[in-house]
């Protein structure tokens, strides 16, 4: 079986990835089994832990949310120019390419000039090196919010969702009841004007987070942190990425609310890359909103009548690069036989966009009664219709996006009532009563 190349990967298969992508969202299916990556997420970190709520906070807020969490004057990137070529470029990305065993992330901004100019790090474009010092370079997207510009307030695109967790902490801690310790998860976009976007979807400039905060005593801190990271790594491999392409990075520079900070990583082809980051806060953050909205965020423990701040471990997950990953490694092309092949996108059924095509064998002779399928398969999971084309080339476009199964209906199903259903994987075919194709394949899925 071949895996394809990042070239193959570019230019031959962006039709069914944009097919998988968009579908995501519609995978409202009545049980468990059958959702995509979003629901997945929602089913391991919601609706299957004890004390966890879902939020959607807004997009704009509030310019002070900024300044308290120190996005305002601190949520930068290390640039230099090539003065050869004009290109500009991440530092620590350059020195992590040019010599992976360097760690950029554990340098100062100092220490990095220092070594891009004892090693003469190479400028990716041109291969001269010879940069400008570094300048760091404020990654949120800025608005204005009024009647003119001249009288606006400035406002920001969030470029994280985890602030819109914590200025909520109070609301959901009163409004749901919830005791210590309770968590809040929330899906959404975040925006970040990125300078060196790339890679397919791994880096770009809108993005999707599933991220997850859990409100805990000081003193729990540690342990609460160290079970998140390996639920990260039980959901990767729940939703099907292999255990030894994932690896933990402890961070050696810890940011400066941190105690503790750990990402999980996959073995893309184009390297190592970062698919979550669990991190312990502190209580940096609920004390920085308490200070500027002058608002308490102290919790009271009923037992001991004590008063105080939360701790905050965060585990976030972006979507875009697992469904990278997902892609990365259910995607290939393989021979059928000796002279045919496919493109077949082997995900797992409970993730699949799409969990059936509805195929009529022939247009004008089978198409009413493929309908009647059609329409009997909707209120239970996602659908496919399509009527375009010889079956075999309908076969290959369903594997080539990942739908798990397909139901043809031809002369039997007018003369007799079964339909063949067709597995996407193994492309063995089963004939059964149309009557059953309902139970038949919730079974399957699940």
């Amino acid at each position: 079986m071949k895996k394809f190349s990042k070239r193959d990967f570019t230019l031959g298969f962006m039709e069914g990835i944009i097919g998988v992508c968009d579908s995501i969202e519609g995978a409202q299916d009545i049980y468990y089994g059958s959702m995509g990556d979003r629901d997945a997420w929602r089913y391991y970190f919601i609706q299957k832990r004890e004390r966890s709520n879902e939020v959607d906070a807004d997009i704009l807020m509030n310019s002070k949310v900024w300044e308290a969490s120190g996005h305002v004057s601190g949520f930068s990137d290390p640039l230099v120019d090539c003065k050869e070529c004009k290109t500009r470029h991440r530092a620590d990305n350059l020195i992590d390419d040019f010599a992976p065993e360097a760690n950029a992330d554990a340098m100062t901004q100092e220490e990095m000039n220092a070594y891009i100019k004892e090693h003469k790090v190479i400028c990716p474009v041109c291969g001269k090196s010879n940069f400008t010092e570094i300048r760091q370079f404020n990654l949120m997207f800025g608005t204005k919010r009024g009647v003119t510009e001249e009288s606006g307030a400035m406002i920001y695109l969030r470029p994280e969702n985890a602030q819109g967790e914590y200025v909520n902490f109070l609301n959901v801690q009163r409004t749901m009841r919830a005791k210590l310790p309770f968590s809040i998860g929330q899906i959404g976009k975040a925006f970040r004007n990125e300078i060196t976007p790339g890679n397919f979807t791994f880096r770009t400039i809108e993005f999707e987070q599933m991220e997850y905060q859990t409100f805990c005593k000081k003193g729990t801190d540690s342990e609460t942190y160290e079970y998140f990271k390996e639920y990260g790594m039980e959901f990767f491999q729940y939703l099907g990425l292999p255990k030894e392409k994932l690896r933990f990075h402890d961070h050696e520079k810890l940011a400066h609310y941190a105690k503790e900070a750990c990402d999980i990583e996959y073995a893309f082809p184009l390297g190592w890359g970062e698919i979550n980051g669990t991190h312990n806060r502190t209580d940096f953050d609920l004390t920085r909103h308490q200070e500027f909205s002058k608002k308490s965020m102290d919790y009271l423990e009923e037992e001991t009548g004590e008063k105080f701040v939360p701790y905050v471990i965060e585990s976030t997950y972006g979507l875009d690069r697992i469904i990278l990953a997902l892609l990365f490694e259910n995607l290939h092309e393989e021979m059928v036989g000796e002279s045919d092949k496919r493109i077949v996108l082997n995900i797992a059924p409970k993730l699949a966009p799409i969990k059936v095509n509805v195929l009529p064998l022939i247009k004008k002779k089978h198409s009413e009664m493929a309908k009647q399928v059609y329409h009997q398969l909707m209120p239970y999971m996602m659908v496919n219709y399509d009527e375009t084309g010889s079956i075999g080339k309908r076969y290959r476009r369903g594997d080539a996006i990942g739908i798990p199964f397909a139901v043809t209906i031809d002369d039997n199903t007018l003369e007799n009532g079964t339909i063949t259903i067709r597995d996407r994987d193994s492309m063995e075919q089963e004939v059964i009563p149309m009557e059953g194709v309902v139970p038949y394949l919730l079974t399957k899925l699940k």
